[in-house]
């Protein structure tokens, strides 16, 4: 796909007041005590420079994946100093992209429908973080900047005649922002499970947590969880308890995730050597073994306040292994940490059982053929209003008694 970037060009109507924006080569390239600087990376490490830098040098993103990354850069405007060097302002994680994969919201009928009309989707611009449906920040910076880096994400598409930018799974506090500037918001839902009884108060141990419930459902997880374990040892790994035995064992099991929904495992290798090289004390692996031998695995993500589930996969199928060490062993986890949730990833209404709640997610949508839009428009009201209904009908399916908090 070619595509040669040059800096974004602001109308005289922009928001822009002493800044200039630049297209980066990567994250890799920026500095990354600035790039850090710029968003709170302990509360969501997917923002973080080790995170976004690793998937370019693992080849995870780049060249041959329809992933381009080519994040836009704010410094101060100083009449001419080298940009390269001057201190950052604001960011914007961005990729030119040659596909909708690895992006859980999905616009392939969007794209279906544009080029069925004569038109050319791809290439897009998509702020985000690759093949990680967590919500985050999108805009990179002090709140006064925001405007500026949705103007320079539209002069990229408007300049270099690309169809539509996306910011997916943006943080509800930055949402409002988009819409500010007359993008299309999408809501979505996934599930999460809170650290608090009726009373607001984190709950002491699993048990309390298991107290919540309805009767019915608490003897169920219990009969799960004695299924579970039942002839497996599991483990609960972290920092330097993570050894290049576990990461090997993990990748297959990703591996064997990746190859059964996607055809092909989107991270490559050397990424979860990076992880295990640059973020160990961020991670969580769940092995379970039968005897010295792992079969099955999940790997978390560990943020100051919240275990973000990610990559789960077996050598071996053991019927609900998979409830135990992703959502089971995350609430055991995160109680002891004191975490307030566990983001348990995109999809899976099977997740409400287990104590997981349905919260809204949000995207953004800057299309640029206004007959489009106005298609686009009238579909995200029809979904909105669906989505609403869905999530309204799940929250009353909550395992919960009745006293006890339902929806995020």
């Amino acid at each position: 796909m070619a595509f040669s970037p040059s800096p974004p060009q602001f109308p005289s109507s922009s928001p822009v007041v002493d800044l200039v924006a630049r297209i980066g080569s990567g994250v890799a390239t920026v500095d990354a005590a600035q790039w850090n600087a710029l968003a709170d990376v302990g509360a969501n490490p997917f923002i973080s420079h080790d995170f976004l830098a690793l998937l370019e040098q693992s080849g995870s993103v780049g060249p041959g994946t329809g992933w381009t990354p080519l994040p836009l850069l704010l410094s101060d405007d100083d009449g001419g100093g080298d940009l390269v060097t001057a201190p950052l302002r604001g960011a914007l994680p961005a990729y030119i992209k040659g596909h909708s994969q690895g992006e859980y919201v999905f616009d392939h009928h969007w794209a279906q429908a544009f080029e069925q009309a004569g038109g050319n989707y791809y290439p897009k611009l998509q702020l985000a973080v690759p093949f990680t449906p967590v919500p985050g920040p999108r805009l990179l910076g002090q709140a006064d900047v925001a405007p500026t880096l949705i103007a320079a994400a539209q002069a990229v598409a408007d300049q270099h005649d690309l169809s539509s930018v996306h910011a997916t799974f943006v943080d509800a506090a930055q949402i409002d922002r988009f819409a500010d500037a007359g993008w299309l918001i999408r809501q979505d839902s996934q599930f999460h499970w809170h650290n608090r009884d009726a009373n607001g108060v984190p709950y002491a141990d699993f048990d309390a947590f298991l107290a919540s419930l309805s009767a019915r459902k608490r003897k169920a997880i219990r009969k799960e969880r004695i299924a579970a374990q039942q002839g497996v040892e599991i483990h609960q790994l972290t920092g330097n308890a993570i050894t290049p035995a576990n990461v090997d064992a993990m990748w297959l099991f990703y591996q064997d995730t990746g190859a059964r929904k996607w055809g092909s495992p989107y991270l490559t290798r050397a990424a979860f050597d990076l992880m295990a090289e640059r973020m160990a004390d961020r991670l969580l692996m769940v092995l379970a073994y039968d005897g010295a031998m792992p079969i099955a695995g999940a790997l978390n993500i560990i943020g100051d306040d919240a275990l973000f589930g990610r990559y789960w996969g077996c050598t071996r199928y053991l019927s609900v292994l998979h409830f135990e060490l992703c959502y089971y062993q995350a609430i055991e986890f995160a109680i002891a940490r004191g975490l307030s949730r566990v983001e348990a990833g995109a999809q899976g209404g099977h997740k409400l059982a287990r104590g997981y709640m349905p919260v809204p997610t949000w995207s953004a949508h800057y299309i640029r053929h206004m007959g489009f839009r106005r298609a686009v428009a009238a579909f995200l009201e029809q979904e909105r209003i669906a989505m609403q209904h869905e999530m309204a009908w799940l929250d009353e399916q909550a395992p919960y008694r009745k006293d006890q908090p339902r929806s995020g």
